[in-house]
């Protein structure tokens, strides 16, 4: 697990390689990440935005971009945490993901970025 605390914002990500829905014959690699952000703030804080940069072994480059995550736009009240699930697709056995979140002090009405660590994702046969 990776994780990162920025602008009292912990963000940790864990991934885990797909293989029903790979096909390496195909240079097809479909992976899932969890992502639990933790509001340690002490205000309320509403995630309006995410930004990913997506990095392929095989030397493709991609950003990704839009409203909310998972197709929700989640409010943390202090102390509180938030899960999803999401995927991404490579051409290659190896990638990684980095990015940001645009977030809302929902007191003052201020955005603010949060960083979301890179991560690493690796197909096991990559691992031998």
């Amino acid at each position: 697990m990776t994780s990162m605390i920025s602008k009292g914002m912990k963000v940790s990500v864990e991934t885990f390689y797909q293989p029903d829905y790979s096909n390496p014959q195909q240079s097809e690699f479909m992976f899932a990440y969890r992502i639990t952000l933790e509001n340690h703030n002490a205000f309320p804080v509403k995630l309006h935005r995410r930004h990913w940069f997506i990095f392929d072994s095989n030397g493709s480059e991609r950003e990704v971009e839009g409203e909310g995550v998972v197709g929700v736009q989640p409010i943390l009240q202090p102390g509180e945490n938030y899960q999803y699930v999401s995927g991404c697709n490579l051409r290659s056995e190896m990638g990684r993901m980095n990015g940001h979140y645009e977030m809302e002090d929902l007191h003052s009405k201020k955005f603010f970025s949060v960083m979301i660590p890179a991560f690493e994702m690796m197909a096991p046969m990559k691992c031998n």
